[in-house]
């Protein structure tokens, strides 16, 4: 008899009203592109829990913001830790997967992030601005978001948001990594339509820019994207580093581009569920 297919569980919310992008349209591609390979079954965020003991592995991909299920989320991880399910990506991330603090360390660090504090007490280490951008640390998808002026940011520091100067960047550009290895890059040349993306050539110090944050994640597989933006000064600052449910923007690329990242998945998927 043929050797048994991988079986894994994708977790998706097909339905989930993304603005700006189709996550229905993207996992229904990229999971009729994985079965030559693997045996699939598609499920809510909800239901993982119930049904993953079923499976050899599963692939969290547009799930939506673990704001809107966040108990149900933390039963699902805990209960994947402590009985070996295997989850891809691994949860072990550093970056979007653990909350916001990351953006704190980076910025106390040193790192090319935008200036990042959480307590009145630190407001001064921001550089000033004409406005602010104040966003909650369990927020998602720019929920909860508000742009403000100085005055008005002692009484919103309260430890529960971060806080950062609102920068007049140029445009967003964000880079796609499967495991350790980049992918593509994409990017919005009107600051205005995070969505509307265009394909981007990264230089080399782009690439340079956006490895660092990948090594400093450490996660030895898994599909990442690093987001950025292009300062006044011309340097790229990162915005955010998606390790959990990153949207890909697939239908953004050509056929070649697309095709390159599957078999690139493919690869890891198998790398994941032998290593």
């Amino acid at each position: 008899m043929p050797p048994a297919r991988p079986r894994l569980l994708y977790v998706t919310d097909l339905a989930y009203p993304a603005r700006g992008r189709r996550y229905g349209d993207e996992d229904v591609f990229l999971t009729s592109r994985l079965r030559a390979d693997f045996d699939l079954a598609l499920c809510h965020p909800l239901d993982a829990a119930a049904l993953m003991d079923a499976f050899d592995a599963v692939i969290v991909r547009n799930s939506g913001p673990v704001l809107g299920y966040q108990r149900e989320y933390e039963a699902f991880r805990e209960r994947a830790l402590r009985d070996g399910v295997r989850v891809y990506n691994p949860l072990i991330g550093r970056a979007d997967m653990a909350g916001k603090q990351y953006l704190l360390d980076l910025s106390a660090e040193g790192h090319p992030v935008i200036p990042t504090v959480d307590r009145a007490e630190d407001l001064h280490r921001l550089p000033e601005a004409d406005r602010y951008v104040v966003k909650p640390k369990l927020g998602a998808d720019s929920l909860g978001l508000r742009i403000v002026t100085a005055d008005r940011l002692p009484a919103l520091t309260d430890g529960g948001v971060l806080v950062q100067p609102y920068v007049d960047f140029a445009y967003e550009v964000s880079f796609y990594f499967v495991d350790h290895d980049f992918q593509y890059a994409l990017h919005a040349p009107d600051p205005g339509r995070r969505w509307e993306l265009q394909p981007y050539e990264p230089t080399s110090r782009d690439l340079e820019f956006a490895r660092r944050f990948i090594d400093w994640n450490g996660l030895p597989y898994g599909i990442q994207r690093v987001d950025a933006c292009r300062a006044p000064g011309g340097e790229l600052l990162l915005v955010e580093l998606e390790d959990l449910n990153p949207y890909l923007s697939l239908d953004a690329l050509d056929d070649g581009a697309r095709d390159a990242f599957v078999a690139a998945t493919t690869r890891s998927l198998h790398r994941f569920l032998t290593g």
